[in-house]
């Protein structure tokens, strides 16, 4: 795709309708669904100089870099927004039935008026359109549990069982933030560059996704002094400073309710070593048992990481994330009794037996700030391999292997 020219907005046939990414877990910048296999964001230069470049042993860690696409903002006479992109990825015509644009307007135009950030949106599944019934129920799942809800509305008196009930809100709240900042100097006719790039969760019926920023650094070279110190305050202030990692997000399917219990940034930024610990226990928890069987995967995944970060000289992440994904439906053969003599503090779960070849996924993504020896940019030059990012992967590891040794 990369070098074709943008597409007139008015030729509906080759224009694809852009939904928010609802798999979106952490960051703050709003991804969009292209189509099943494709996702979208805005372009940052030394993100697209990163993939551009990327080193061929790092390629299995990343998203698949699919090329650059044109996107516009329209608004409707209510003051809806939405994002159309140009031109397609699809067979031409696959996008254009009316269905599917009722079905976004439906659900995902935002209005330009600001709205309190207590407002609970929640829609039914009696609307959804014919094209996005899905026949896995996961799918189906997603869009009809689907909330947008503050942490507030999320707890009950009891403590985390009304969150226990919600869908993932982050992708919506990053989603609406974007359409307003884009809406306030709304211009029809400008197109914004944004980068497509493999929907890494595609293959999952019911991804199970953490979000880890890596490193013990988070500001890039070109941060002003105030946000280079806003950064060095959070790193010392959470486990990033200690382990070289902290959690800014996460969503973990739960068997025994059906629904995704979900964590954001600023509940991984107030985490202490031990509770760190802690929610990655419940991250690999269905809310029966430990998944057991996905600790080797992932720590070996994590492992070959580790190995091909070593040998990348110049490279710096800084900023960037590492999502651990999983496929919250349990192959059959995992389906054990629970060992109820051992106990996993702060979860009810009892280790699980089974398979170790559940099908898991480790990448990297976020390299807006990414640098490296020829990267596009005014930039300090490194030496040798990021070590605060090795140092992260480093305790990441020991702490899974403490999980699987029931430390």
């Amino acid at each position: 795709m990369v070098g074709q020219s943008p597409l007139d907005p008015s030729e509906s046939r080759t224009t694809v309708l852009l939904e928010p990414f609802v798999h979106q877990v952490g960051g703050h910048m709003s991804m969009m669904k292209y189509d099943e296999h494709t996702v979208c964001k805005p372009l940052v230069s030394q993100e697209l100089s990163f993939y551009e470049s990327l080193p061929l042993a790092m390629r299995q860690f990343t998203p698949q870099y699919k090329g650059i696409v044109s996107v516009h903002l329209k608004k409707d006479s209510l003051g809806n927004l939405t994002l159309l992109a140009s031109p397609s990825l699809q067979p031409e015509g696959s996008v254009s039935d009316s269905s599917v644009t009722l079905w976004h307007k439906r659900k995902w135009a935002a209005s330009t008026s600001t709205t309190s950030e207590h407002t609970l949106v929640k829609w039914s599944h009696t609307q959804l359109s014919k094209t996005f019934k899905d026949s896995c129920p996961g799918k189906v799942l997603l869009r009809t549990e689907l909330q947008y809800c503050t942490d507030s509305l999320l707890e009950d008196a009891n403590g985390n069982q009304a969150e226990r009930k919600s869908y993932n809100p982050w992708g919506l709240h990053c989603h609406r933030q974007h359409l307003h900042r884009m809406s306030s100097k709304c211009n029809e006719n400008k197109l914004h560059q944004f980068l497509l790039l493999e929907n890494v969760v595609s293959k999952y019926n019911y991804p199970c996704i953490l979000d880890l920023k890596m490193g013990t650094r988070q500001h890039g070279d070109d941060a002003s002094e105030e946000k280079k110190a806003r950064h060095i305050k959070k790193c010392e202030q959470s486990t990033s400073a200690s382990l070289g990692v902290r959690i800014c997000g996460m969503q973990v399917y739960q068997a025994d309710t059906g629904h995704f219990l979900c964590k954001d940034k600023y509940y991984g930024r107030k985490l202490s070593g031990e509770g760190f610990r802690q929610t990655l226990r419940q991250f690999l928890c269905n809310g029966n048992h430990l998944r057991t069987d996905l600790l080797e995967p992932i720590t070996l995944r994590l492992k070959a990481l580790l190995s091909v970060i070593k040998k990348q000289s110049s490279y710096r992440f800084y900023s960037s994330s590492l999502l651990i994904i999983y496929e919250g439906q349990e192959p059959k053969e995992n389906m054990a009794p629970l060992d109820n003599h051992l106990h996993f503090p702060k979860t009810n779960c009892s280790p699980s037996q089974g398979s170790n070849h559940s099908r898991v996924d480790v990448r990297m993504i976020d390299f807006a700030h990414t640098t490296f020896k020829g990267s596009k940019g005014n930039h300090t030059t490194y030496d040798g391999p990021d070590h605060g990012y090795i140092f992260g992967l480093e305790n990441l590891i020991k702490i899974l292997q403490n999980i699987s040794e029931g430390k």
